[in-house]
């Protein structure tokens, strides 16, 4: 039975009853963790290269995770860095990955990245926008990431 057919045969009242709640779930404006945390903005931190978290970023193709921001080293040896919340629907799930040269991508919809943020896939009729790039400068083992 198509949907409307059983809403019709329900009446108005259970029909409300039903949807209601999922309209509320479904929302855009719902405050759950997932699917609306925010971008990054202020950004200005420092990795100690020298560290364990900055030891993470030794081989080419690495990356770790920190406020936010995923931090890789791309297959060139170069640092790169941008937000960890993807400009999709908002999931915190971005990460690196040295394929097609090395790509942002997230693992939610499956929307990638290049290192400059340019979105280089449409998953859905809501196509990502550019991926937040925050600058990268190294300074004997401190790695700065900052906007």
């Amino acid at each position: 039975m198509e949907r409307k057919k059983f809403l019709r045969t329900l009446g108005a009242g259970a029909a409300f009853a039903i949807a209601f709640p999922c309209i509320g779930a479904c929302s855009k404006d719902n405050n759950s963790e997932e699917g609306n945390t925010p971008v990054p903005s202020g950004v200005d931190f420092t990795v100690d290269l020298a560290s364990t978290e900055g030891e993470k970023l030794a081989e080419n193709g690495s990356f770790i995770r920190k406020n936010l921001v995923i931090v890789a080293k791309n297959l060139e040896g170069e640092f790169v860095a941008a937000s960890q919340v993807c400009s999709h629907q908002g999931y915190d799930e971005v990460e690196f990955s040295g394929q097609n040269g090395g790509i942002f991508y997230c693992g939610v919809h499956g929307s990638r990245f290049e290192q400059n943020g340019t979105p280089t896939n449409q998953v859905d009729t809501q196509p990502a926008k550019a991926l937040k790039v925050f600058k990268t400068e190294v300074s004997g083992n401190i790695l700065r990431v900052f906007e």
